[in-house]
């Protein structure tokens, strides 16, 4: 840790986030909590983050140097130290009035509106973890517990509820959204090595990067139609158009994870007729889809 300033400066810091928590009272465990899970998603959507420079950076530096061969271990054993200094920071963030304003204006006030990739929040959001260019990647990003802070804010301001037992809470974490843990990933690695890459498991024959997009296009799906609920007021056109926008835009996400995981399957070994048949597609359609390259972005 010592060749990690940042890291030492961050928990530092945590002192002062935490008597701001208690000051509006927010559990500091709670805020920490959230901003880690924001933060850890981060983490392994970084890997697809051509700008990213300051994490591996500082991964080097808490491996002593270089992770040399291992880096998939180092990522899971020194993910915790090595983005703390962000956890920090988004905690910080969520915890002033002033972000709360901004996530209310950009999200369009009274008059919802769909996010753009100039959204202004997730713009704010970048700048305050020292990443200027990372707004549009969190724009498109519908599935982290970002997402769940900022609802909850929304629908407090203009007096909305979620269906029954839906928590209001901005800081409460959804057990799905929790992040995985050092020790569930390292039972996993070594399922993983045991296993030889044999082909029998999704993981050991579907590569890391096409996981992550399927996982990512259904959970953007999901938010979308989170998004959904509540929003019955309006003129009759307004409600139709943010309806039918919102919709449109899951259907087409639902429509690509499903290329995404036949293309995967197929790749792997599994026969066409058997993915056509889980898909509900001919198999010749599929085919063709596959062959086309529509299973890319």
């Amino acid at each position: 840790m010592r060749g990690a300033a940042e890291v030492v400066a961050a928990q530092r810091r945590w002192t002062g986030v935490a008597r701001r928590a208690v000051r509006a009272g927010v559990e500091p465990e709670q805020a920490f909590t959230l901003a880690h899970a924001v933060v850890a998603r981060w983490w392994e959507q970084a890997l697809y983050w051509e700008q990213e420079e300051v994490w591996p950076r500082r991964l080097h530096q808490l491996a002593g140097g270089s992770v040399g061969s291992r880096l998939a271990w180092w990522r899971i054993v020194g993910r915790d130290a090595a983005i703390f200094p962000e956890v920090v920071a988004v905690a910080q963030a969520l915890l002033e009035p002033a972000m709360a304003e901004v996530a209310w204006q950009a999200s369009g006030g009274m008059r919802p509106r769909v996010r753009g990739a100039d959204d202004a929040f997730c713009h704010r959001m970048g700048e305050w973890v020292g990443r200027t260019w990372l707004g549009p990647e969190l724009a498109a990003d519908h599935g982290s517990p970002l997402n769940g802070w900022k609802g909850a804010i929304l629908r407090a301001r203009r007096h909305e509820t979620g269906p029954p037992g839906w928590r209001e809470d901005p800081w409460h974490l959804k057990r799905e959204q929790q992040p995985a843990t050092m020790a569930g990933q390292l039972r996993v690695m070594a399922a993983e090595a045991q296993s030889g890459g044999s082909g029998t498991r999704w993981r050991a024959t579907v590569p890391a990067e096409q996981r992550f997009r399927i996982t990512q296009l259904v959970d953007e799906a999901r938010e979308q139609l989170v998004e959904l609920r509540g929003v019955h007021s309006g003129t009759t056109a307004e409600v139709a158009r943010t309806l039918l926008v919102h919709l449109s835009h899951s259907a087409d996400l639902i429509d690509r994870a499903l290329v995404h995981t036949a293309a995967a399957a197929v790749a792997a070994g599994v026969a066409l007729e058997e993915v056509a048949a889980w898909s509900r597609l001919p198999a010749q359609e599929l085919a063709e889809v596959l062959a086309a390259g529509e299973g890319g972005d």
